[in-house]
């Protein structure tokens, strides 16, 4: 039986282990500690905790200051309006100025399907992955993201994490490898390659086992860092296979999948198709609700994955 849990409980253990390890970790706030689990860290480390209020620039601009200051500060808010309001502070007092911040978006993807059309955020990779010089991260699960967050902190420069609220499948374990710009293959294939980012790696696998099922041979890759994207492993992938399939619990346009098809045009072009929202703004509802309204299920990927196979 598949195990649950919320990536934001994995972020809350890696941030209080490196709070205990380092004395220069902060932690900045827009009033949504207790839904970021950023609590817990105020609770131990309440002198290197600050609840700026929800002021998303404000949080930006101040962490940019502190690590001009020699400090490592996270800076957390939901991803919608930390990216989007904060979008010209990350730009310009962090990434053009070259501050070791690290930005958190939570509430990310559907898992903020509770809190409103608003809320929930599909283009936030996009914008990130926009800024030069940003790393961004998109963690598979809470034991991925517990490294991704340490990964982050020995990483020297402006970091995009994006944070799940709501318990998704466990699928990485203390053993799996991670590094930042290295995909990781899941699965072994010759027929089509599947390409993965986030939580959507469960059900990318569970596609490819249905593709199997049908006589289709799927590699799977797990894309946690969209940029700088692994494109070595892409093209590798591609050069095996003669197709590729990408799966984003976010836009097409601009995320994983457009990161992708830069490179397969660049380095091996073959029929690509995307998996993930289209260009449409986010819905009420729950999660489920959302993601079966998506697409993002494993057996539209598995479709999506024969139709990319009879375009060779």
């Amino acid at each position: 039986m598949t195990t649950t849990t919320e990536p934001r409980e994995g972020y809350a253990r890696a941030l209080i282990e490196l709070g205990h390890q380092h004395d220069d970790v902060f932690v900045l706030d827009a009033d949504c500690a207790k839904s970021n689990y950023t609590n817990r860290f105020r609770d131990e480390f309440p002198d290197r905790f600050f609840n700026m209020g929800i002021a998303e620039c404000d949080i930006v601009g101040t962490a940019a200051g502190m690590a001009a200051l020699g400090k490592v500060p996270f800076a957390n808010a939901y991803a919608n309006f930390l990216t989007g309001r904060g979008y010209d502070q990350v730009r310009i007092s962090v990434a053009y100025s070259g501050r070791n911040v690290k930005i958190v978006g939570h509430n990310a993807g559907t898992s903020a399907a509770q809190e409103g059309a608003t809320h929930l955020p599909l283009e936030d990779i996009g914008l990130m992955r926009a800024i030069p010089d940003m790393t961004v991260i998109v963690p598979a699960d809470s034991c991925e993201m517990e490294k991704a967050v340490r990964a982050a902190y020995e990483f020297d420069g402006p970091v995009y994490l994006r944070v799940g609220k709501l318990k998704v499948p466990d699928v990485t374990t203390v053993d799996t490898p991670f590094e930042i710009g290295k995909a990781i293959r899941f699965r072994e294939g010759s027929d089509v390659t599947l390409i993965s980012t986030g939580n959507m790696l469960f059900e990318t696998l569970k596609a490819a086992e249905i593709l199997a099922e049908k006589g289709v041979s799927a590699e799977v890759l797990h894309m946690h860092t969209v940029k700088p994207i692994d494109s070595e492993a892409i093209a590798e992938s591609a050069r095996k296979t003669g197709a590729v399939v990408t799966v984003e619990e976010h836009s097409i346009l601009n995320g994983l999948g457009s990161a992708v098809a830069e490179t397969l045009c660049e380095k091996y072009p073959v029929p690509l198709r995307r998996v993930g929202t289209k260009d449409v703004f986010g819905l009420s509802g729950t999660m489920d609700e959302l993601m079966d309204y998506f697409g993002l299920r494993a057996e539209p990927i598995a479709a999506t994955a024969l139709e990319a196979i009879q375009a060779k």
